[in-house]
C-alpha cells in the first residue's frame, strides 16, 4: 500500500436511509487480495486490499442486495480478482471489465458467462497511460456483439473535447461520476450544463450520480454536491445510477463514511419514486435483464 493512501472506513455507520428492496450499490471495486490477486507491476497507485467478502458484508450492512463490480485501473486488464468476485456472488453481482484490444470475442463471451455486462474506458490522465482511440473503437465493435455497454470516466474539462468520440461509440454509454464536475463553480457553470446537455441530446448516455466525497470541497458534508446530482436524477430519471465507490481509491481528503454516503440518496433522489428507479429499476435494466 501506497504510503499516504488511505484505507477504507473499518467501521462504517449504518445508514439511516432505508433503501428499496432489491436496491443496486452500482459502482464498487475489489482490490486483491494481492497475495492471491496481485497488482499490476505498472499500477499508477497501490491499494489497500479490499476483498469480495469485505464488499459483501458492506453491502449487506447497508441494506443493499446487488452490486455492480467495476474493474480497477491498479489490476489493469487483469479481471481475476473481478471474475472471482462475480463467480462467488451469483446472480447478486454484476460486473464492468477493463481490456485492450487484445482479448478474443470468446474471451468476452466467457466473462459474459460469469456477469460481465460492460467495459470501462479511463479517459482520467493521473491514472492510466493514454490510449489511441482506434483502439477503443476497435474494443466497441467487439462488446457491441454481446450488448454490453460502455462506462467512460474523465474530468469536466475533458469533456467537450471527448463528444465527438463518445458519439462515435454507438453504443449505451455510462459516464462515472457526473462527468466530475468542479462543483465549485455551480450547476449553471458551462461545464456542467454541457454534460447536462450532452445527456438531453444522447438518449444512449446514463451517468452515475456517485462520488459526492471525491467532488465536495466541505467534507464530510456533502451538500455542495446535492444540487449536481438532483438535476440529473430529476432531468433523466430512467438514466442514473448510483454507487458507493467503495473501497474509495485514491482519497486524499477524507475516509467516507459509506453510511453517511448512502443518507445523501434521498437528498438527490427525493421521492420514492425517484428512488426506486435510481437504485433497483435502472440498475436492474442495464445489467440484470440481458
Amino acid at each position: 500500500m501506497d504510503k499516504d493512501y488511505l484505507p477504507f472506513h473499518p467501521n462504517p455507520s449504518k445508514p439511516a436511509y432505508k433503501a428499496p428492496e432489491g436496491a443496486v450499490d452500482a459502482h464498487c471495486h475489489v482490490f486483491g487480495p494481492a497475495d492471491q490477486f496481485p497488482y499490476h507491476p505498472k499500477r499508477k497507485y497501490t491499494p489497500c486490499d479490499a476483498s469480495k467478502d469485505q464488499l459483501f458484508a458492506l453491502r449487506d450492512h447497508l441494506g443493499f442486495s446487488r452490486n455492480v463490480i467495476v474493474q480497477a485501473s491498479c489490476h489493469s486488464t487483469d479481471n481475476a480478482a473481478l471474475i472471482d468476485a462475480l463467480n462467488a456472488a451469483g446472480e447478486l453481482a454484476r460486473g464492468v471489465a477493463f481490456i485492450d484490444d487484445s482479448f478474443t470475442l470468446e474471451q468476452l463471451k466467457e466473462f459474459h458467462d460469469a456477469g460481465v455486462r460492460g467495459v470501462r474506458f479511463n479517459f482520467v490522465k493521473r491514472l492510466v497511460d493514454s490510449t489511441p482511440k482506434e483502439v477503443f473503437l476497435s474494443i466497441a465493435e467487439k462488446v457491441k456483439q454481446l450488448d454490453w455497454h460502455i462506462v467512460v470516466y474523465f474530468e469536466a474539462p475533458d469533456l467537450e473535447e471527448l463528444i465527438p468520440f463518445l458519439k462515435e461509440l454507438g453504443t449505451t454509454i455510462v459516464v462515472d461520476h457526473m462527468g466530475r464536475p468542479d462543483v465549485a463553480k455551480g450547476v449553471d457553470h458551462p461545464d456542467f450544463q454541457r454534460f447536462v446537455n450532452f445527456m438531453a441530446e444522447n438518449d444512449n448516455v446514463w451517468c452515475k450520480v456517485s462520488c459526492p466525497e471525491r467532488l465536495t470541497l466541505q467534507a464530510p458534508d456533502y451538500s455542495d454536491v446535492v444540487p449536481f446530482a438532483k438535476t440529473l436524477v430529476e432531468q433523466f430519471p430512467d438514466r442514473v445510477l448510483w454507487g458507493t465507490d467503495w473501497p474509495h481509491p485514491n482519497m486524499k481528503s477524507h475516509v467516507p463514511d459509506d453510511g453517511h454516503l448512502v443518507d445523501v440518496i434521498p437528498k438527490i433522489a427525493t421521492t420514492e419514486a425517484l428512488q426506486q428507479k435510481l437504485l433497483v429499476d435502472n440498475p436492474m435494466r442495464l445489467y440484470w435483464a440481458k
